[in-house]
């Protein structure tokens, strides 16, 4: 057994068993308030008449009741927080066993244009994104996407670092997601950003002292009717005063407190995962970059977030109507607590921005260290500054089992093209797909699916998925045409490690096999590197005019009528197609 499985199975167990337990200590709480109550009910039935013994039997009622109570609610949270545990193993241990289709596919992040994220299963049914993604708030998973798209070359180093560190911490890792879990968010960071910064103030600094003065007045004057030195309908005045000085400014209050509640569980969300981030100690450069990102003059970001989260608490109270009446009327409770709010706002605003996004950074990154953690027979490619673009022993596709993977010795020098040629369901595109993947995970800083690998970091771009338009009107050989175009053009700025399938499918056997040997000739002499897989054979007689060009193929062959596959990389070019074959064996002709 893996010794990642092992991990999650053990937690799992262990959290299971502390689950039973929390139940049962709450199980046992809420028998004992239901006993102080009863207790209670009892004590005052039988000592009515004496109205102090009484008296102390409901204050002690209460009080004991209210810290059970108490009790209770905290257990309650460490049963929840303990329920997420056991989901996010129970989740491992699924996905382990193949079984994840079921997630989120990413398909908002597919991208037609991208240089090659349409190409390789990247997002989609099945797909690497679907796989790896264990983010648990929008931002994560955007920037999971965006890590995975990014094509950056530079810093690589940097993130195999903390990618290697976080994969050592699965217990933080877990704590993170579990925490971000429990608080369901529906307004994204990205629109309470754009409402902060947008924000105009209606408060002054004077409202702060208008409402303490305000509040204080009312404190003497309650206590002057308590003891009837003034008339009880001075109150009543004084609190239709407190009433229409806010309902001057009620109509900003209330758009201020429709934008404070969205932004409500966001920040309580966003304020504990800060919070996780800096007790944490970080050793990796980049990881040591982002907390010294959310340091605020002294005052630790979560401490700020916690206060925001409070005052919008304190605004969210005027839904009371009690609180509505008379906080308002004596105290100015919603003038104080606004102000309170923009006064935050003004001061960190610009830096909520930061903030959020080391968060979901950190999101980002957790499924970045999980998938390290989970593939620990996955290696991190050296990175080279020289040699070969790829050189890796046993490289695999990190989708298939092990049971099933056939992997494949690579060796791909910097300026040299492939030509695979091969059988149908041989292996050609599974095989241009691993190297594609190769490529995105080495820059990612992910360990990728081989026993070792040298790497110099290249760009990808890649055609394999073409599809005609009818939105554009634009036939399937142009989409191709103006896919290679996009390809060309990509390469005379910088170089590119090109990925091609069946190029030029969308015209005849003559254009194609012309203009196939033309298009490579022109890579080729733009010091491009790459591979290209073809059903064309007369495409390897480039091999003899160009010594970049290098041919490879995959078998397939003909054993008591049953095809057989090995899904070998093999040097030279293939001898055996199938078509026919197959054609014949499925009663299609």
């Amino acid at each position: 057994m893996n010794d990642y499985l092992d991990y999650y199975t053990q937690h799992l167990k262990t959290y299971q068993a502390e689950e039973q337990r929390l139940k049962k200590q709450m199980a046992m709480l809420s028998m004992l308030r239901f006993l102080v109550f009863l207790s209670t009910i009892f004590g005052i039935y039988m000592l009515f008449d004496v109205w102090k013994v009484a008296l102390v039997i409901v204050l002690l009622g209460i009080g004991i009741f209210i810290y059970l109570l108490s009790k209770y609610t905290n257990k309650k949270a460490e049963r929840n927080f303990n329920k997420e545990l056991i989901k996010i193993n129970e989740e491992e241990i699924k996905i382990n066993s193949g079984s994840f289709h079921h997630r989120n596919q990413g398909l908002q992040f597919q991208d037609s244009n991208h240089f090659y994220s349409l190409d390789i299963d990247l997002f989609g049914h099945g797909s690497f994104f679907q796989y790896i993604n264990r983010t648990t708030i929008h931002e994560g998973t955007q920037q999971l996407a965006d890590a995975l798209k990014a094509n950056n070359i530079s810093d690589i180093k940097l993130r195999q670092e903390a990618i290697k560190e976080l994969s050592n911490k699965p217990e933080w890792r877990q704590n993170y997601s579990a925490t971000s879990s429990l608080v369901q968010v529906e307004t994204s960071a990205q629109a309470i950003i754009k409402w902060m910064l947008e924000h105009t103030s209606f408060l002054t600094k004077k409202i702060k002292w208008v409402a303490l003065v305000f509040s204080a007045i009312s404190l003497v004057l309650l206590a002057l009717s308590i003891f009837s030195f003034i008339d009880k309908s001075i109150i009543g005045y004084w609190l239709l005063l407190g009433l229409g000085i806010t309902g001057i400014y009620l109509k900003k209050i209330n758009n201020l407190a429709i934008h404070s509640d969205k932004a409500k569980d966001t920040f309580r969300q966003y304020a504990s995962l800060l919070k996780q981030i800096e007790t944490q100690t970080f050793t990796s450069e980049l990881f040591i970059q982002k907390q010294n990102q959310i340091k605020s003059k002294g005052k630790k970001a979560s401490h700020v977030f916690k206060e925001f989260s409070k005052a919008l608490d304190a605004l969210d109270n005027r839904n009371n109507l009690i609180s509505a009446i008379f906080g308002n009327g004596l105290f100015l409770l919603d003038l104080k607590n606004s102000y309170h709010i923009e006064q935050w706002i003004s001061q960190y605003a610009s830096k909520v921005e930061d903030w959020f996004q080391v968060v979901s950074f950190f999101d980002a990154f957790n499924s970045l260290g999980n998938f390290a953690f989970n593939h620990l027979d996955f290696v991190f490619p050296e990175i080279m500054k020289n040699g070969a673009v790829i050189n890796a022993t046993k490289l695999g596709h990190p989708l298939l089992p092990k049971t099933k993977r056939i992997d494949s010795d690579v060796l791909i020098e910097n300026e040299q093209f492939f030509i695979v040629t091969g059988a149908n369901m041989a292996g050609k595109s599974t095989f241009l797909r691993t190297v594609s993947l190769h490529i995105v995970m080495a820059n990612t800083g992910l360990p990728v699916c081989a026993k070792s690998s040298k790497y110099m970091p290249v760009k990808l771009i890649t055609s394999m998925r073409t599809s005609d338009s009818l939105t554009d009107e634009s036939s399937y050989f142009f989409s191709e045409l103006k896919r290679l175009k996009y390809i060309v053009d990509a390469i005379k700025k910088e170089p590119y490690f090109i990925v091609l399938d069946e190029i030029l499918k969308g015209t005849n056997s003559t254009d194609k096999a012309i203009g196939s040997k033309k298009f490579v000739e022109k890579l080729v002499a733009s010091n491009a590197t790459g591979i290209i897989a073809t059903h064309d054979l007369s495409l390897c007689e480039i091999e003899k005019e160009l010594i970049e060009v290098k041919n490879y193929y995959f078998d397939a062959e003909i054993i008591n009528d049953e095809l057989h596959f090995d899904y070998t990389l093999k040097e030279g070019v293939c001898k055996n197609m199938n078509a026919s074959f197959l054609l014949k064996k499925m009663d299609i002709v």
